[in-house]
């Protein structure tokens, strides 16, 4: 039996939960009376749960089902490990153990690495796999280039991009879109930003985009600056530009949760409006056969490499 460590963000379960999820994201740090206050607010602006924890559990399953379906004489096991709720990945790193597997795959709900994302979750799962020195640990650590991903991308780009008129085409702006992380990554060269870049021009090369742009979106409430800008701010220049269409593409997330329910549907769709501009997402990947497809693709391309 191969376990499978699929790890992701994690997110509250209820309002309920919400202080000790946004304490844990902050180191241990309450937030203050009107961050709290704010954030709470954003979940009941979305229904008052997120539905990531409800995707997640869809997206393991049918991962497992297609590793199982593999002609390669090997029993697959999807567990699941959260950064930030639980089940938390050193207690599914534990339980995987416990249970009997000798070999894990390590692989995150993020197909874009970096030091500040991607590898403080694998960082977490080797400290607890450093009590378990009999089993073999290997990670995905990018997939932001696997073919059933891009693809699944470009087909959503191209029936957004039908939804708009010919006249709103004419002047129209697409723009890639991923969470921002603190500015300092660049003097660490980290590889965040350029594979981001890198998804974005295969997929405005497949579908022969010219106008299109980066932004960044979703940006932590902390005093040191992230990298920009902002969605927001992109927002506001294309207007002054004259645009008056916006296609949203948010490479960067693959479910249906806060950043892209509130930060894009919400926050930014109502910037447009009132901006004199109309705005569509492409639709979250979430349980896509092609995302299915990218995750058991990374994941057999690992099992041939040392990657740990």
């Amino acid at each position: 039996m191969i376990g499978i460590l699929l790890m992701a963000y994690g997110t509250p379960a209820s309002l309920d939960e919400v202080p000790a999820y946004y304490t844990h994201i902050r180191r241990g740090r309450p937030p203050t009376p009107e961050l709290l206050a704010e954030l709470v607010g954003r979940y009941e602006a979305i229904g008052g749960v997120s539905p990531l924890t409800a995707i997640t559990k869809a997206q393991a399953q049918a991962l497992e089902d297609a590793l199982n379906a593999q002609e390669d004489g090997e029993s697959y096991k999807v567990y699941i490990g959260m950064k930030h709720c639980h089940p938390f990945i050193a207690e599914t790193f534990r339980q995987m153990a416990q249970d009997g597997i000798k070999e894990i795959v390590g692989a995150v709900l993020a197909p874009h690495y970096s030091t500040m994302s991607v590898a403080v979750y694998i960082s977490e799962a080797l400290e607890e796999a450093s009590h378990w020195p009999d089993i073999q640990v290997r990670f995905v650590r990018e997939w932001h280039l696997q073919p059933a991903y891009l693809s699944a991308l470009e087909q959503r780009l191209r029936l957004v991009w039908m939804q708009f008129t010919e006249t709103e085409r004419a002047k129209l702006k697409v723009v890639f879109s991923a969470h921002s992380l603190p500015e300092r990554i660049l003097a660490q060269h980290d590889p965040y930003p350029q594979q981001l870049l890198e998804t974005s021009r295969v997929l405005a090369d497949r579908l022969a985009i010219a106008d299109w742009q980066f932004g960044w979106q979703s940006a932590g409430r902390t005093a040191e600056p992230w990298l920009g800008p902002d969605i927001l701010d992109v927002l506001q220049d294309l207007s002054q530009g004259g645009y008056r269409a916006v296609l949203s593409c948010p490479i960067g997330f693959v479910a249906d949760h806060l950043e892209v329910l509130y930060d894009l549907d919400i926050e930014a769709v109502n910037k447009a409006k009132a901006l004199g501009m109309r705005l569509l997402r492409t639709p979250s990947l979430n349980v896509d056969p092609g995302l299915v497809e990218a995750l058991r693709a990374a994941i057999a391309q690992c099992r041939t490499e040392d990657t740990r």
